[in-house]
């Protein structure tokens, strides 16, 4: 993980034909800046460097708590905190989940029917928690490489974000190698759908587009992918009905500058995830801020000052540290705030 590569929430609106202003509120929903493996309610729980974050419905949140080899489980209604895989120590086994062992717990995605997955970055391999509570291998071999072909003879190179296509197929950001690999679970097979493995910058076909350390990944409502190219400062997006890659924001250069997706710039992005209206989400993470990428492809900060921190209170004044995963649920956005170990909402003013 890039755990030297930020996510917050900035934005005042006014109601039809009101002059009240809404603010968006950052406030932290569970951890404290120490790090820590503790289960419990709110700042009593304790994490080591989340990374990653995912929804179950509206009442159960699920984080990749990397720096603990752990996936845990958050109560919404609560905040409570509890272990839902892994022992803290790392390792490689599969079976019951609390007795499971991973090596560093990148990214997650649920299929649907329930089943979580895994980006078991530092062990190379996608593993698998089924809704029966066992954790299986769905691919990678355990030892860094790049190999296509039988999922359980297939190598990756610290793989990362993960999304699943209408048809089950699940795509992976294979960040050192810097490829999106291609994983049929119905045949067990691993192939590169987008990238030569080659360091670049280059749009057009998938097959000859090039990536630098590919991480978060997410889907539109017609499905095309969206892929936080991170060395390369951009949001690229690969238009599946094409077979086609191209730069849906930032210029390739590092910066802070807000204004139309071409012109906007970004600092290492790793997380992104759309809302239902069509606008994405940016963890913007060596900037310390989340950034908004409008339906209309407007990009302007949303919430926190680019000063790393870990201060509550309205969006515009609120600090992040190395912020990674965000997800968009309800009324908030929620993150992992890396640095600060701990898990931030943004709540949208009402």
């Amino acid at each position: 993980m890039f755990m030297s590569i930020g996510i917050l929430f900035l934005s005042c609106t006014k109601s039809g034909g009101g002059s009240t202003a809404k603010t968006n509120t950052v406030s932290t929903i569970a951890g404290s800046v120490s790090a820590g493996a503790g289960d419990g309610v709110g700042g009593a729980a304790s994490f080591t460097y989340p990374s990653a974050i995912v929804t179950a419905g509206a009442s159960t949140m699920f984080i990749g708590d990397f720096g603990n080899n752990l996936v845990r489980s958050v109560t919404l209604s609560t905040n409570t905190v509890n272990t839902f895989a892994g022992t803290v120590t790392p390792g490689f086994l599969n079976g019951p989940a609390a007795s499971a062992k991973f090596r560093g717990t990148a990214n997650l995605v649920f299929d649907v029917s329930g089943n979580l997955f895994v980006a078991d970055e530092e062990n190379h391999m996608i593993r698998e928690i089924t809704t029966a509570g066992n954790v299986i291998t769905v691919a990678g071999t355990g030892t860094a490489g790049y190999k296509d072909g039988a999922a359980a003879s297939a190598q990756f190179n610290g793989p990362e974000g993960m999304v699943f296509d209408a048809s089950g197929n699940l795509y992976v950001a294979d960040g050192h190698n810097n490829v999106i690999r291609k994983i049929n679970i119905a045949s067990a097979t691993v192939s590169t759908y987008a990238g030569t493995g080659a360091v670049g910058f280059t749009n057009g076909v998938i097959a000859s587009a090039t990536f630098n350390s590919p991480y978060g990944m997410a889907t539109d409502a017609s499905g095309n992918i969206y892929v936080t190219d991170v060395v390369n400062n951009a949001i690229r997006k690969i238009t599946v009905s094409t077979g086609t890659v191209s730069t849906f924001a930032g210029t390739g250069a590092k910066g802070l500058a807000n204004g139309p997706a071409a012109s906007a710039t970004f600092y290492y992005p790793l997380g992104c995830f759309f809302d239902s209206g069509g606008n994405m989400y940016v963890s913007d993470t060596y900037n310390n801020v989340i950034r908004r990428i409008s339906s209309t492809g407007n990009v302007t900060t949303f919430a926190g000052t680019g000063v790393a921190g870990s201060a509550d209170g309205p969006a515009s004044t609120a600090s992040f540290d190395f912020p990674i995963g965000i997800t968009v649920s309800g009324n908030g956005i929620y993150v992992t705030d890396t640095h600060n170990n701990e898990i931030r909402k943004i709540t949208i003013g009402q």
